[in-house]
């Protein structure tokens, strides 16, 4: 949980462990369109462990790979794949091009996700083929690889919020060895997977799928990677949206603090909600606030003596990672009021599940790189690192902001204090001049990304880029919401042309 969200990935996740559990530069490639590779397309392959295992997708979708350097300071060195997914579009005749998406995370798998959330965007692949990929780092792209299942598991039971010298040593000693696993096991890679390089491969990917232009559909952190994109190359941007927008104009602290508001904010609709419906409501407490009060204390509990499960056990920091889990969709409410009630009387398994979708963690036990390639990805782009000291510093403002989320995500800001691999940027550049027009939608009760960013991108994006679309609504995302004001708004852009006017607002339902 860090600077974006992984609707996408856990939606299918969950349902699987349920189960079980019960400057715009302009072309900054020259010539790269002229040498792009033809695709081989085939069948797919079931998504890999790293991927996140699941079943084959359906005969309709179709996989390749691309070549594209390690190095881009050095294109003609090493190279590596990257994984790519497709459905072609249906109406052949009046097909426009390669709709490509990216789910976010950063470290979600866009071969994985896709299928999934295919029906979705039924409509839009009419006229586009449906594209999604592995980005650099991720899945079947030359995966960032750090501890074993076995060193996971242990990992994701240190307490992420330490209390006392003891536990803040044993904190600080694993995001050392984490750290350490992943240069041993992947020190070619991680200078090379962050998100300027991404963008370079989406135009990679543009050229082999023999588009002029890149039709893009960037959610949560693909957000970011669209807006990097647009930026390097601003004449090559076709038609884009951008979904559940990170704010381009905060640092990582910045972000982290912003996801304690806005985690905060959704876990209070979330107890609204419980209470507005009365005796029905598996909660206790009269008031959203006696709801949120109720959390903490389970908190408390969970702190001093957490739940068994099988040979697993849900602590403090696993509840409270499966709360932030439940409330990118509002879909997830009804698990997330069961998953409370169930804890309070005892059982964790609910509330574990929701935290292993979260880690990546599968049925099996074994974990797909998601949470790997996040850190590798957000530490290949930040500068900042914290020391234990200066993340105490930080810590009263977080607790500030939630008292649920506050101390979680502020020692999370420590995720990059040991990593072997400096930063790009305190923040990205957006700056698009020159772009066709991009969608940017933002949502009032987003968690993750919290709305405020929507607005911040269409800044930076510059004038007569960015085209703001407020979403009055809860979760993480718009269009997959199925809000009909939202998906007629999109639809006409995408399908149609149509740029909808600034600042429309979709009142939800």
């Amino acid at each position: 949980m860090t600077r974006s969200g992984r609707r996408a990935t856990a939606l299918a996740t969950v349902a699987a462990l349920l189960a079980v559990a019960a400057t715009g530069c302009g072309d900054d490639d020259k010539g790269q369109a002229a040498k792009a590779p033809k695709l081989t397309w085939d069948s797919c392959p079931a998504p890999s462990a790293a991927e996140g295992i699941g079943e084959p997708p359906g005969a309709e979708w179709q996989c390749a790979a691309l070549d594209v350097p390690l190095d881009y300071a050095d294109p003609d060195g090493d190279t590596i794949e990257l994984a790519l997914i497709r459905a072609k579009a249906l109406d052949k005749k009046n097909r426009i091009g390669s709709l490509v998406y990216n789910f976010g995370g950063p470290g979600g798998s866009g071969v994985a996700n896709l299928p999934g959330a295919a029906k979705d965007y039924q409509r839009l692949r009419a006229r586009y083929d449906l594209v999604s990929f592995d980005p650099r780092g991720v899945g079947r792209s030359a995966a960032v690889r750090c501890e074993s299942d076995q060193e996971l598991d242990a990992y994701y039971q240190t307490d992420s919020s330490p209390e006392g010298p003891a536990e803040e040593q044993a904190f600080t000693a694993g995001i050392r060895r984490y750290a350490a696993a992943c240069e041993k096991n992947s020190g070619t890679v991680l200078p090379h997977v962050g998100t300027l390089n991404a963008a370079r491969d989406l135009d990679r990917i543009r050229a082999a799928l023999g588009d002029e232009k890149l039709h893009y559909f960037g959610i949560s952190y693909g957000t970011e990677l669209g807006g990097v994109y647009a930026h390097l190359f601003p004449a090559k941007v076709g038609r884009a949206v951008f979904d559940a927008v990170v704010d381009p104009t905060k640092t990582a602290e910045q972000s982290a603090l912003g996801q304690a508001k806005g985690f905060q904010l959704a876990l209070g609709n979330f107890a609204q909600d419980c209470v507005e419906r009365g005796e029905k409501c598996l909660l206790p407490g009269a008031t959203a606030k006696e709801v949120e009060q109720g959390i903490v204390e389970l908190q408390e509990r969970l702190r001093s003596k957490p739940i068994a499960v099988g040979t697993r056990k849900l602590t403090e920091t696993a509840a409270t990672n499966g709360i932030a889990q439940a409330l990118y969709s509002k879909e997830y409410w009804p698990l997330l009021e069961q998953g409370l009630d169930e804890a309070d009387g005892g059982q964790g398994q609910l509330l574990l599940a929701l935290s292993d979708a979260m880690n990546g963690r599968n049925p099996d036990g074994t974990y797909s790189n998601l949470n790997a390639a996040n850190t590798a990805i957000n530490c290949a782009d930040s500068k900042e690192r914290f020391t234990l000291a200066q993340t105490k510093e930080r810590l009263p403002r977080f607790r500030a902001a939630s008292a649920v989320f506050g101390d979680f995500l502020g020692w999370g800001l420590m995720g990059c204090s040991s990593w072997p691999v400096a930063g790009a940027w305190q923040t990205p550049d957006v700056s698009a001049a020159g772009s066709a027009p991009i969608l940017v939608i933002g949502n009032t009760g987003d968690p993750a990304t919290p709305y405020e960013g929507a607005r911040r991108m269409v800044q930076k994006l510059g004038p007569g880029v960015g085209v703001e679309l407020t979403y009055e609504g809860e979760g993480h995302g718009a269009y997959n919401s199925g809000d009909p004001c939202v998906q007629k708004a999109v639809d006409a852009y995408l399908l149609q042309g149509t740029v909808p006017p600034a600042r429309q607002v979709c009142p939800g339902t």
